[in-house]
């Protein structure tokens, strides 16, 4: 038995405008909630029995911090995006072997928040780039530094190796030291 095909949905989007990148939430991501104004009229009328008013206020305000709180964490996932691609720009405009290093608490110290939050947020959230859809996760890697002293993501070291390896004469590899 089979299961069902799971398709990923950008939860971001980067493209150029004016000759800048800009991050922005996808549509599909961005529920529409807004509060029935019936229920808000009726948790204020004094012609409601007092404990019915109390309950709809309850349930009102409720409904206020689920909006609330979605608004909040949509913004954080746009404000985290943002600031990855800021660090990322080669890697927008010249690809995955531009990929900066970049941590987590990096990301948490430009946008304010706990480096917990940004680990929690960035899971299963992906943007489209212009070099493919993305795992946000996959921003952050480690660095090493090259002989001219420059910091390198340890991911693009690892594409380079494996061009390496691809390109080689599969009848002699190349020694691990080459």
């Amino acid at each position: 038995q089979s299961t069902p095909t799971q398709y990923i949905a950008a939860d971001l989007v980067v493209e150029k405008e004016d000759g800048e990148w800009v991050v922005s939430l996808t549509a599909e991501d961005s529920p529409k909630l807004k509060l029935n104004k019936d229920y808000q009229s009726l948790s204020k009328d004094r012609s409601v029995e007092k404990g019915e008013r109390a309950y709809l206020r309850d349930k009102v305000e409720s409904a206020k911090w689920l909006v609330r709180n979605i608004e909040q964490r949509q913004q954080t996932i746009l404000k985290i995006g943002k600031a990855i691609i800021d660090v990322q720009r080669e890697f927008l405009n010249k690809g995955v072997d531009k990929i900066r290093p970049l941590t987590l608490q990096d990301i948490a110290d430009v946008v304010g928040v706990h480096e917990a939050t940004v680990s929690r947020t960035t899971r299963g959230k992906y943007i489209q780039t212009p070099q493919g859809l993305f795992e946000l996760k996959y921003f952050f890697s480690t660095g090493l530094k090259t002989e001219s002293g420059e910091d390198q993501s340890s991911k693009s070291v690892q594409l380079k190796i494996k061009k390496l390896i691809e390109a080689e004469n599969k009848s002699k590899p190349l020694s691990d030291q080459k």
